[in-house]
């Protein structure tokens, strides 16, 4: 059975609280779940989130999950595909958008200002 994600009507998230370091993830870098969840080991689930880089922050290497993605660049800039100390990779600024099949090896991620991501994670809920 599928998990659904809550009602909730246009509201003002409060964005001073909630956020917290996903596992796996670099100090700098923290999410805010908006709705839903994903139960990974069952593969099922829908969620969506903010995810936000402290000026700096990088990842050192590549992130690959059994999910879809969806990733809109809210806010600051993005650079894809660094090395493990933080150079090279393409720049984005706001309006980039990112759709990605599970099992796609995506990143390292960097941000040089900051940045603010919407995330829409789901799986595939159609029978094999």
């Amino acid at each position: 059975m599928p998990i659904q994600k809550e009602h909730l009507e246009f509201h003002v998230p409060d964005m001073g609280q909630g956020w917290q370091t996903p596992p796996g993830y670099p100090a700098g870098i923290q999410q805010k779940i908006l709705a839903g969840a994903l139960d990974e080991p069952n593969r099922r689930g829908h969620r969506t989130r903010l995810l936000r880089f402290e000026p700096g922050v990088f990842t050192t290497a590549p992130f690959v999950h059994e999910y879809w993605e969806e990733v809109w660049l809210v806010s600051g800039d993005l650079i894809v595909g660094n090395d493990a100390q933080g150079q090279g990779g393409e720049a984005f600024d706001k309006a980039a958008y990112a759709c990605r099949p599970p099992g796609a090896y995506h990143g390292p991620f960097k941000s040089e200002t900051g940045c603010v991501l919407l995330e829409i994670h789901y799986f595939d809920e159609t029978p094999a």
